[in-house]
């Protein structure tokens, strides 16, 4: 990444932390082996993974049998949702009753997360999309209601990558726990399992498994300064859920495929360093944001919203919708003076605005004219003050 550019899109991907980096050459040169094989070589690259993993397990209060390596946020995302419902059986998606399996999901998860549950209706299953507020947080009340005998998963993220909002994980948990616990003596029920994307909210939030009471977690290297193509699920023990992918059998046969363990070791130090600098990391980005929306602001004459809450959002991240401003054009605009900003998460192909943001309400505006504006570690004051000058020139002509 050029040093004369300014990078304000960080919740698209991370630079690689100069930390990771050299974690990650170094194995590249020196750990060179598969570790599924059994030569001097392999065993060395096995130590390493299981090294990493066990980092990885601690970082989230997990057990080392409960991490599996994947590609990806995507591909975890995709082997908790599908390989949850491969788990049950059959392809008609009835229970022993007859009645169709549900899942619960919100309106505005990531679309790895949504097209799993696109492609599982086309197939019979049951899913309730929640509805957030115009904060863009879903009401715990609301999920309870939600709730079946047949549900069989709730997928809600912590915390959402276009507008930065945090929803109350622990809560959900506590519903799910207290619903499972009222069918207890049911024996032939499956029980409702939690799983959570953390994928922007790793680099911020306690990622505790056992605070945030949930079954499965994804995480995502890219993210938190780490190396694309690497990251994580966390599979609680005595969960059940089945390979979506065939092969060697490789990560306790939930992911077949040879590791990529140069990746993984610096994937495992990328959290490592996350965790170190979660607290003062969040206050110090907390400040920034907060800085250049004032300066946003500032006698701007124009129609601003924030999109989701500001109380309860990532500290890194700013999403706003500027009225009769065409945001795509104004990207490339800034884009072409040296900041990267976005208007959607980069994984999102539409011409027609956010969906998130449309999730919010109001003005019909408001899902097209969106600009994300997200910080990082290597964001500085400095750069936050030319962003907002640069800004307000396209803003003011």
């Amino acid at each position: 990444m050029s040093r004369n550019r300014l990078y304000f899109d960080s919740a698209a991907t991370t630079p690689i932390d100069p930390k990771v980096l050299r974690e990650y050459v170094w194995h590249l040169k020196n750990t060179t082996g598969n570790a599924s094989s059994i030569s001097k070589e392999g065993v060395a690259a096995k130590k390493v993974l299981e090294t990493s993993r066990k980092e990885v397990a601690a970082s989230l209060g997990a057990r080392p049998l409960e991490v599996v390596f994947t590609s990806g946020g995507t591909e975890s995302n995709n082997l908790a949702i599908m390989g949850t419902f491969e788990s049950l059986g059959g392809s008609d998606f009835k229970t022993q009753n007859g009645k169709k399996f549900h899942a619960i999901t919100t309106e505005i998860e990531h679309s790895s997360v949504l097209e799993c549950f696109r492609q599982l209706e086309k197939k019979g299953l049951q899913v309730t999309y929640l509805p957030v507020s115009s904060g863009g947080v879903i009401d715990s009340n609301v999920l309870k209601k939600a709730l079946r005998p047949e549900t069989a998963l709730v997928s809600i993220q912590y915390a959402n990558g276009e507008i930065g909002v945090i929803q109350p994980i622990r809560e959900i948990s506590k519903v799910i726990r207290d619903f499972n616990s009222r069918f207890a003596i049911h024996a032939s029920r499956l029980k409702t399992q939690f799983h959570t994307d953390v994928s922007q909210a790793a680099s911020y939030l306690n990622l505790s498994v056992e605070r945030l009471g949930v079954d499965l977690m994804t995480l995502d290297s890219h993210k938190i300064y780490g190396p694309k193509g690497v990251g994580a699920l966390y599979l609680r023990s005595g969960v059940k859920i089945s390979q979506i992918t065939f092969g060697g059998g490789q990560e306790g046969g939930m992911r077949s495929g040879t590791e990529n363990v140069p990746a993984i070791a610096a994937f495992a130090k990328a959290l490592q360093i996350c965790a170190v600098q979660r607290e003062k990391e969040s206050l110090r980005l907390a400040t920034l944001r907060d800085q250049i929306y004032s300066g946003i602001l500032e006698n701007i004459g124009m129609e601003i919203l924030v999109n989701g809450e500001m109380k309860n959002r990532l500290p890194n991240n700013l999403n706003i919708s500027i009225r009769d401003i065409d945001t795509e054009f104004l990207t490339l605009q800034l884009d072409a003076k040296g900041i990267a900003v976005s208007t959607k998460s980069a994984c999102v192909d539409s011409d027609v605005g956010s969906y998130v943001v449309k999730a919010l309400g109001g003005h019909p505006w408001r899902s097209k004219n969106t600009l994300r504006i997200s910080l990082g570690r290597f964001t500085t004051i400095d750069q936050c003050r030319n962003f907002v000058r640069v800004l307000r020139g396209f803003l003011k002509k």
